[in-house]
């Protein structure tokens, strides 16, 4: 799969996209933010969050793997088609 270059490869950046692609997916399916959190196993502000990319106000989200395995399987999408497609500068990413 080739990765696109960017000018921001921030960590900020790539879950903001990433929020932008669960929105997408969720969408496409017809779910509710409510109907997708709870057939993932995670809380409606929790998923209301991510589609913001963010965890807390002003953090950048960072879901477990389990969690992103189970909303690709809710949203009825390959979890490579929620990941963007490029690489986050992770050197700069906040633990």
């Amino acid at each position: 799969m080739a990765r696109r270059r960017r000018a921001d490869i921030s960590w900020t950046a790539y879950a903001v996209e990433l929020g932008r692609n669960l929105h997408s997916a969720r969408t496409a399916t017809g779910l509710s933010q409510e109907r997708v959190a709870h057939l993932a196993g995670i809380a409606g502000f929790t998923y209301q969050k991510y589609e913001k990319g963010e965890s807390k106000p002003g953090t950048p989200m960072n879901p477990q793997l389990q969690t992103l395995v189970s909303l690709s399987q809710v949203l009825e999408v390959p979890l490579l088609e929620l990941l963007p497609d490029w690489d986050p500068d992770l050197k700069a990413a906040p633990r």
